[in-house]
C-alpha cells in the first residue's frame, strides 16, 4: 500500500455524518439495504458494459457478506464495476447532489421520519455510519491492472484517506469495523434475516460465509433467490416481494399505493412492472428531478430515468419495461427515434391510467392520498396527451360547493350525475385560494339556484381548463365568464324586474359615458344578490387568470376587456343611480369597478387609489 494521503469532507457530508452517527433511528439494519443495493447497481453496471467488453468479467456476478466476531467486522464484497481513484472521491468524499442540503434540513426537523429519508436522498452508503465508528473499502475498477486498487477509509469525523493498494479482483470490498452495542450485526442468522427481508428479490447471488455442518470448514452459502422478480410468476410472487421491490427500485421506504405486472407476447414481447408511490419525493418540482422507468433489455439492465418511455404528466410511475425486441446497445438518441419505443410508451400510458382507474373504483382512500400528493402532476395531462384525454379527464378531482372540506374532491362523474334537469353545462370558477373561490360573489346565483360548481384554485388549472373542452358532452363553462347560458338562467321573471331595468337605463348610458373605452360593456344583472357588481369576460375573450399566468411566465398578455356587471337591487347601486354630482358619481362607479376587479383578480394596478377612494366615501 502505497502513502496514504488526507482528505476533507465536502461541508454538507460533514454535517451528514454528524447526523448520522448521533442521530437516533428506528431501522438501523437499513445501512445493509442500502449497501446491499449498491453492490447490486455495480453488478448491473458492469453486465452493461461487458456487452461490449466481453473481457472484462467471466463467472457469476455476487456479492459476499462474512462476519468476524472476534474483531467486530462485518465485510461486503461484490465484483462489481469498482470504482478508480476519481470516482472514489467523487462518490465517497463528495455528494454532488443539490439534494443534500435539502436532506440535512429535512433529517434535523423530524427526527421520526429519519429512517425513511436515506434512500430517498441518494446518500446511502453514509448511513453505514450509523453503526459503524470506521468504514473502510477496498476497490478495483473493471478492466485496470492489480496494481490500480484504491484504498479509502474515513472515522466519519470530518476526514478520509485515500491510497493505492494491490488488489487482485475487481470490484469493491466495504469493511465495517461496528460500535460498540451493535452485536446484533455479528450474527448470521440476523444478517440472513435482514438480507432476506430487504433484498431477496434482488438480480444478484448473496452469499454469506457459515460454517459447514459435517465438517469444521466455512463455506460460502447463497441466502437469496437473485431472481430478477419481473422474470417470475405473479402467483409466486408475494405481496411484501412486490412491495420490497418498489423499494429496492424508487429509493422510497413507503410501501406502494398499488402496481401492476404484466407480460405481453406478441408483436413485440415485454414484460412490465408499474407502481403508484403513497407519497411524492422531496424534488418532484425540481428540475433536477429525474423521472422515467428503469430500461431491461432480455433481463440486462441498459439505463435508468428512460424518460422515453412515460410522459411528464406520469412522471411519478416508478418501474421498469424488460423488452425483448429492443437492440442491447441502445441509447438516449435511439429511444428518442425508435418506433417500438412510441409503441412501448402508448402501451405503458395505458398500463398507468387503467392503474388510476382502478385504484379509484376500488380503493378510493388510497386514491385521494394518490391526488393529494400527485394531483397537480395529473393535471398537466390534458395539454400534454390529446390521444388520452377522456381517461385522464375522468381521473381528475375538483373541490367543490357540495362540500365544506377542501379536502373532499368530486369527479366529473360525480358531477355530471347531480346536474340538475335544465342545467346542460358544467360550471367552475378558478381563483388563487380555495377560501377566495368558495366566497366568490360568481357564486351568489348558483347557490340561489342549487347548482354545483367546480372549485378550483391550483395555479395550472386555468391552463389545464383552456385544454379541457367537454366531458360527456356537457361543455365546461366559467361562472367567471359571460353567455346565453346565464342570461337563461337570470332572465327577468316579473314586470316589476324589467321595469326596475328599463328605469336604470339612463344609469347605465352614464356609466358607459364615464368609463369609455376602458371596458368592453355596461350591462345589468340578475346574478348577484349581496354584492353591488362584478366583471365578466366574453366566452372566446381571455380571462383575468390566464392574462396572470402570461405575465407570471414573462409573456405578454393580450388586454383584458372586461364587461361590467352590476346588481339593480343592491342598495349602494340604487343610492348611486340617484347621484346627480358629477364628481360623486365617480367616485361610487369607479369604487365598484375597483371592486368587482379585485374580486376576478385579487389585484389592483393601484391598491393605494381604491384605498383613498373607500376612505373619502366614508368620510362623505
Amino acid at each position: 500500500m502505497q502513502k496514504k494521503e488526507t482528505f476533507t469532507f465536502q461541508s454538507e457530508v460533514k454535517q451528514l455524518l454528524d447526523l448520522m452517527i448521533h442521530s437516533l433511528y428506528s431501522k438501523k439494519e437499513i445501512f445493509l439495504r442500502e449497501l446491499i443495493s449498491n453492490a447490486a447497481d455495480a453488478t448491473e453496471k458492469l453486465r452493461f458494459q461487458s456487452l461490449s467488453k466481453p473481457d472484462l468479467y467471466s463467472g457469476n456476478l455476487r456479492l459476499q457478506i462474512s462476519i468476524d466476531k472476534e474483531k467486530r467486522v462485518l465485510t461486503l464484497n461484490d465484483n462489481g464495476i469498482g470504482m478508480q481513484r476519481n470516482e472514489v472521491i467523487d462518490n465517497l468524499g463528495t455528494i454532488a447532489k443539490s439534494g443534500t442540503k435539502a436532506f440535512i434540513d429535512a433529517i434535523g426537523s423530524d427526527q421520526s421520519k429519519n429512517n425513511q429519508l436515506i434512500g430517498q436522498f441518494g446518500v446511502g452508503f453514509y448511513s453505514a455510519f450509523m453503526v459503524a465508528d470506521i468504514v473502510s473499502v477496498h476497490t478495483r475498477a473493471a478492466g485496470t491492472p492489480s496494481n490500480e486498487g484504491v484504498f479509502w477509509q474515513s472515522s466519519g469525523n470530518g476526514e478520509y484517506t485515500i491510497s493505492s493498494l494491490e488488489k487482485d479482483d475487481q470490484g469493491t470490498e466495504i469493511t465495517l469495523h461496528l460500535r460498540e452495542g451493535e452485536d446484533e450485526f455479528l450474527d448470521e442468522w440476523h444478517v440472513r434475516r435482514i438480507v432476506t427481508k430487504y433484498s431477496d428479490h434482488i438480480n444478484l447471488t448473496i452469499e454469506i460465509q457459515t460454517k459447514q455442518k459435517k465438517e469444521n470448514g466455512l463455506i460460502w452459502e447463497k441466502i437469496n433467490k437473485a431472481q430478477a422478480l419481473w422474470t417470475r410468476k405473479k402467483s409466486d410472487i408475494t405481496e411484501d416481494e412486490y412491495k420490497e421491490f418498489y423499494k429496492h427500485i424508487s429509493n422510497d421506504f413507503t410501501d406502494p399505493l398499488t402496481w401492476t405486472h404484466n407480460k405481453v407476447e406478441g408483436k413485440q414481447t415485454y414484460i412490465n412492472l408499474l407502481y403508484i408511490p403513497s407519497q411524492a419525493p422531496w424534488d418532484m418540482w425540481s428540475h433536477d428531478h429525474k423521472n422515467g422507468l428503469k430500461l431491461y433489455i432480455q433481463r440486462v439492465f441498459i439505463m435508468d430515468n428512460a424518460e422515453e418511455l412515460m410522459p411528464n404528466y406520469l412522471r411519478f410511475v416508478k418501474g421498469l419495461i424488460d423488452s425483448s425486441d429492443l437492440p442491447l446497445n441502445v441509447s438516449r438518441e435511439i429511444l428518442q427515434n425508435s418506433t417500438i419505443i412510441k409503441t412501448l410508451r402508448s402501451a405503458l400510458i395505458k398500463r398507468s391510467l387503467n392503474m388510476l382507474e382502478k385504484l379509484s373504483n376500488n380503493h378510493k382512500e388510497k386514491y385521494q392520498t394518490f391526488w393529494k400528493h400527485f394531483g397537480r402532476v395529473l393535471k398537466e395531462g390534458p395539454a400534454e396527451d390529446k390521444s388520452n384525454i377522456e381517461s385522464i379527464t375522468s381521473l381528475l378531482r375538483f373541490s367543490s360547493t357540495k362540500f365544506e372540506d377542501m379536502d373532499q374532491t368530486v369527479s366529473l362523474n360525480d358531477y355530471v350525475n347531480r346536474m340538475l334537469p335544465e342545467q346542460d353545462k358544467i360550471y367552475y370558477i378558478t381563483t388563487e385560494s380555495y377560501t377566495s373561490a368558495k366566497n366568490s360573489p360568481y357564486l351568489e346565483m348558483f347557490h340561489s339556484k342549487k347548482i354545483e360548481v367546480l372549485l378550483l384554485f391550483d395555479r395550472i388549472d386555468e391552463w389545464m381548463m383552456s385544454h379541457l373542452t367537454e366531458f360527456k358532452n356537457k361543455k365546461f363553462q366559467s361562472v367567471s365568464t359571460s353567455d346565453d347560458t346565464f342570461n337563461k338562467l337570470t332572465e327577468s321573471e316579473n314586470e316589476e324586474q324589467k321595469n326596475t331595468d328599463k328605469s336604470l337605463e339612463p344609469f347605465i348610458k352614464r356609466i358607459k359615458s364615464l368609463l369609455g373605452p376602458r371596458v368592453k360593456d355596461v350591462l345589468l344583472t340578475r346574478r348577484l344578490s349581496e354584492t353591488p357588481a362584478i366583471v365578466t369576460t366574453d366566452i372566446n375573450d381571455i380571462t383575468p387568470q390566464m392574462a396572470k399566468l402570461f405575465s407570471a411566465s414573462g409573456q405578454s398578455a393580450p388586454e383584458v376587456k372586461y364587461l361590467f356587471e352590476l346588481n339593480p337591487v343592491h342598495p349602494l347601486v340604487q343610492k348611486a343611480s340617484d347621484i346627480q354630482n358629477d364628481a360623486l358619481f365617480t367616485q361610487w362607479i369607479e369604487l365598484f369597478l375597483d371592486q368587482a376587479i379585485f374580486t376576478a383578480t385579487g389585484t389592483l394596478e393601484d391598491p393605494n387609489k381604491f384605498i383613498r377612494r373607500i376612505n373619502q366615501l366614508l368620510l362623505q
